[in-house]
């Protein structure tokens, strides 16, 4: 049975994606998007996240270019918190935390900033008249503090004032730059930023994961030695979590594929392991992370033996799972990863989607029950994205240049 491609499914998945983006809405809060409980909420006593304003721009600038009421306004929502509440004027880069009372946490850490621009380039797209601008001052602050020449990897984080960085590098937060970089590539078309994802995921994935068995290490010292033990006391950390996080292995083959994509649309021909990675990393998480316990669902974390450790079944993952099944489909014509994209929709439709509350639940227990050990409430709805539009994309340009391009459904019969 086909799914792939077809308007019949994709019709599906639009009112799917109309569902979610309408549960969103109700997360702009003054100071930009609020942290979403489980009824739709904001939950104040959260505070307003940088990487959630961040993603939440990224996220209505797809809508807008999908032509949904209301989302452009989103876009200047976004855009103007990011200029205004959450901007450090000071010290430039952008606050981690905000809430009424004012900077709740004034680090600057990568990952957050990644998403800001991320959200700032998918934003070019929309045509706002202050997205480019935003865009530039990201690039500005990335280049200055958060790629490092010498490394020709990027950095963790530094303090309010840019003084002082952590020894630590982390994956996830390189893993986040590459997605970023692809699409400011798209929207400024400078080579460097496909030389930068590549040269990324050459040394966390080909150097270091393909040597593990695919499971992806995501804790360096400054000079990229892995740190294996690291978060060992704990394990469930939402951001840096002991051992291996299956999601992010399986969601770096979906980026590596879009690298691959953009390449071939150079009329490059693409280094041959970024496929060979891709399935690599696909089929360790199956491995890995896919029921290992009996019931179905991807744990959270693994140890370095393939062991579960943190069992509970997280959202991401698994919507993570569908884009990159989607995406080995698209260079493979493999039906294997249309089989897998069709099992996993029909867990989530079993267990995931919310239809009484709105959105999607956050994390399950080992039974498929709601529980909240890792995260509590329904943040954002950023990772939906990748399980309902990109598998109406071509992999390349990448989301929000290719739906404004008018690329949506394109290839669907």
């Amino acid at each position: 049975m086909k799914w792939f491609n077809t308007l019949s499914h994709n019709r599906w998945l639009e009112q799917e994606t109309d569902r979610i983006f309408d549960f969103g809405k109700q997360a702009a809060v003054p100071t930009g998007f609020g942290w979403l409980g489980n009824n739709g909420q904001v939950r104040a006593d959260m505070g307003t996240h940088l990487w959630i304003t961040a993603r939440m721009l990224h996220v209505y600038s797809v809508a807008a270019g999908m032509g949904r009421p209301g989302a452009y306004s989103l876009v200047d929502h976004g855009i103007r918190a990011l200029n205004g509440a959450l901007a450090d004027k000071e010290y430039g880069g952008w606050y981690a935390c905000v809430n009424d009372e004012g900077v709740a946490d004034a680090s600057k850490q990568g990952y957050q900033h990644f998403f800001v621009l991320l959200g700032a380039a998918s934003a070019v797209t929309t045509g706002h008249p202050d997205a480019r601008k935003l865009l530039d001052q990201a690039i500005g602050v990335i280049e200055k503090y958060f790629w490092s020449e010498d490394e020709q990897m990027c950095l963790e984080s530094w303090d309010e004032a840019f003084t002082q960085t952590e020894d630590y590098r982390g994956g996830n937060a390189n893993m986040h730059a590459v997605e970023a970089f692809l699409i400011v590539y798209d929207v400024t078309h400078d080579r460097k930023w496909l030389d930068r994802a590549l040269r990324i995921a050459s040394v966390i994935i080909h150097d270091v994961a393909r040597k593990g068995e695919y499971r992806v290490n995501e804790h360096f010292d400054a000079q990229w030695n892995p740190i294996r033990d690291y978060n060992q006391d704990n394990p469930a950390h939402r951001f840096r979590a002991y051992g291996g996080t299956p999601g992010h292995w399986i969601e770096w083959g979906r980026l590596m594929l879009h690298l691959h994509a953009a390449l071939e649309a150079r009329f490059e021909t693409p280094p041959g392991w970024l496929l060979e990675d891709a399935k690599g990393l696909f089929h360790a998480t199956l491995r890995d992370a896919w029921a290992p316990d009996g019931a179905d669902g991807f744990v959270y974390s693994v140890g370095w033996d393939g062991q579960p450790i943190v069992r509970e079944r997280v959202r991401w993952p698994i919507v993570e799972a569908m884009g990159t099944a989607y995406a080995l489909y698209c260079v493979t014509g493999d039906t294997q990863y249309e089989s897998w994209y069709q099992t996993w929709w029909e867990y989530c439709i079993t267990y995931l989607i919310d239809y009484e509350n709105g959105s999607w639940w956050q994390e399950l227990d080992t039974d498929n029950r709601v529980t909240t050990k890792v995260w509590d409430g329904k943040q954002d709805i950023y990772h939906l994205l990748h399980c309902l539009v990109i598998p109406r994309l071509p992999l390349a340009p990448g989301l929000a240049p290719a739906v404004a391009a008018g690329l949506l459904d394109i290839n669907a019969k």
